[in-house]
């Protein structure tokens, strides 16, 4: 999203400069648009629903003013790193406001730029594809002198039809150098903690703000590790006991929002304990766990032929949270599973 952003600002710049070009940084678009003020560049993204009555008009005007909102706390820390909380959507009525500033003239500029960001979220919203089907129409005929640029991190989620009238441009992850060095440039991290992070964060500047520490709580990408370390636990101990308590445990980690992150955690901890089961240290992403690590690997030696199925069962865990499946139900029976795949591999 920031690289749309930053495209947006050149889309509106007076003068861009070098080729290929760049926004000067300069003149009075750019100002505005680096401060996110530009009243020609719209960002839109999920939100919460707000728990309003009133019918569609007083949801738009509250998903407006909660937007108004969250564009101010970005204003004031451009590096916020936003993370897995309560679920967010984006709604019909934000996809209406958005058409309707879409068919106004430009303000300022020469031409308007909507940035929709993780626009995949269109889809799954109250069970219908209507926000994704009225966006589609903006995209089928876009007013002119209107550009849009839509972001996703799983583009397979969108409308196929909303795939197919768009120029798809695929970034890959940042090298792990790159975010090492705005880790201790931007954030003052130490160069040791900054390794470990930017490892964890897979390429992804964003990840990696959300695993760092913020008014005293550790960050929510940190909090999901840890989480998906107690599950990896509950799902290797011998006794049931952990694995009921793990599972009614999910209520407090906020049930569906997050479910996906936690997943994906736990697959992280799966495919290391499948490299320090084989001695495969370099391989290991959580080089601060490598104790926990070994220990588990000692008491489950044979680990490493058990993950290729574990992880499948991830997956499918997965599928059933998109489908609807309760998170707590799913969850329970993962740890079933993740843990007769242990068993089986030292059986074998």
């Amino acid at each position: 999203q920031r690289l749309a952003l930053w495209l947006a600002q050149l889309l509106v710049c007076e003068r861009p400069q070098g080729e290929p070009a760049e926004p000067c940084g300069r003149c009075q678009h750019c100002r505005f648009a680096l401060r996110l003020e530009h009243p020609d560049v719209h960002w839109f993204f999920p939100l919460p629903r707000p728990k309003v009555s009133g019918g569609p008009e007083k949801l738009g005007e509250a998903l407006e003013d909660a937007r108004a909102a969250e564009l101010e706390a970005r204003r004031a820390d451009p590096y916020r790193a936003i993370a897995p909380g309560e679920p967010v959507g984006i709604y019909l009525a934000q996809v209406r406001t958005l058409r309707q500033r879409a068919f106004a003239r430009p303000a300022l500029a020469r031409r308007k730029v909507f940035l929709v960001g993780d626009a995949e979220l269109l889809v799954p919203q109250e069970a219908s594809p209507e926000a994704a089907n009225a966006l589609l129409k903006l995209l089928e005929e876009p007013p002119p002198e209107t550009t849009l640029l839509l972001t996703a991190s799983d583009p397979d989620a969108l409308l196929p039809t909303i795939r197919s009238r768009v120029l798809p441009v695929r970034l890959r992850p940042l090298p792990e150098d790159d975010v090492v060095r705005f880790l201790v440039t931007e954030r003052s991290e130490g160069p040791e903690r900054a390794r470990l992070v930017a490892r964890m964060a897979q390429g992804s500047i964003g990840r990696a703000l959300a695993f760092l520490p913020g008014d005293g709580e550790p960050g929510p990408l940190e909090a999901l590790r840890q989480n998906a370390k107690t599950l990896l636990a509950a799902a290797a101990a011998a006794a049931p006991l952990p694995r009921h308590a793990a599972a009614h445990a999910l209520a407090a980690w906020g049930a569906r929002a997050g479910f996906s992150d936690l997943l994906e955690a736990l697959t992280l901890w799966l495919r290391d304990l499948a490299a320090a089961a084989a001695g495969a240290q370099d391989a290991v992403v959580y080089t601060d766990e490598r104790e926990f690590l070994a220990e588990l690997a000692r008491r489950h030696p044979h680990a490493a032929a058990a993950v290729p199925e574990a992880v499948r069962v991830v997956e499918e865990a997965h599928a059933l949270a998109q489908n609807n499946v309760n998170p707590q139900l799913a969850l329970a029976w993962l740890l079933r599973r993740l843990h007769g795949a242990l068993a089986a591999a030292a059986a074998a």
